[in-house]
């Protein structure tokens, strides 16, 4: 009898074309699925709560998966962490009931963004934060966020080849904050357009150099043009934390 499994997935991007599977490089989603088919002798799906882009994090992404394999999910866990290569772990495996769906079920994400802001870099954080030295307006780019909570159509923020059908999200918590030289970009939402997260940040790091004024955010928002926006920030300082059901 088929049974249904919640993976909860820890992996560090940078060597990985994003999660999902793709046809000329190498995925989070490919080399789970590998180790999951070997695990149970039978090609397996693994199915996210969304995709990740080439190079982001993610402390805990969900994916499920259904098996008819008998073993039990601390014995899934340990079998797939035995396959999977240093910088993706698998946190959690646990049975579900087969109404499930990682990606439809769920009802809330949250990304944090990372920018290390002070005039030298740092070894170990270099692959999980933006680096910037140049001093930025904190309290300017803190008023500016606040535009993007709540309702919007966010075409501004979105990536060209964004293929979601509606611009129109939620961002239920938008919050900016420092913590021991880093800057700390945290949004909250139910879902989020392609490069959106990394569009704020670009565009708030815009407001910080003092390029743009903390107000301009708004008209940004309101003229629905990905013209009109900051760059696309880096992806090594985007990290998924965590997914709601």
């Amino acid at each position: 009898m088929k049974k249904k499994y919640l993976l909860l997935i820890e992996y560090e991007g940078t060597a990985y074309h994003g999660w999902q599977m793709q046809t000329n490089a190498l995925s989070i989603q490919e080399l789970v699925e590998k180790a999951l088919s070997r695990i149970t002798n039978t090609p397996t799906t693994v199915l996210s709560s969304g995709r990740t882009d080439a190079g982001v994090h993610a402390e805990g992404l969900p994916a499920h998966f259904e098996t008819e394999s008998k073993m039990r999910p601390a014995q899934l866990q340990l079998a797939l962490n035995s396959l999977l290569p240093h910088d993706i772990t698998i946190r959690e495996v646990r049975k579900v009931p087969m109404a499930f769906n990682a990606r439809g079920s769920a009802k809330r994400k949250l990304y944090r963004y990372t920018i290390l802001n002070r005039d030298y870099p740092s070894a170990l954080n270099f692959r999980r934060s933006w680096f910037i030295p140049h001093e930025l307006d904190f309290a300017a780019m803190r008023r500016a966020a606040k535009y993007l909570e709540g309702e919007h159509d966010f075409t501004s923020f979105r990536a060209g080849n964004c293929n979601a059908k509606s611009p129109i999200r939620t961002m239920e918590r938008v919050e900016l904050f420092k913590q021991d030289g880093f800057l700390i970009f945290e949004v909250e939402g139910k879902g989020f357009l392609k490069h959106m997260v990394r569009n704020f940040v670009g565009t708030l790091v815009y407001v910080g150099k003092k390029k743009i004024p903390a107000k301009e955010v708004k008209t940004i928002l309101e003229a629905c043009d990905r013209q009109a926006a900051g760059p696309t920030a880096p992806p090594e300082g985007l990290c998924l934390i965590k997914v709601e059901y």
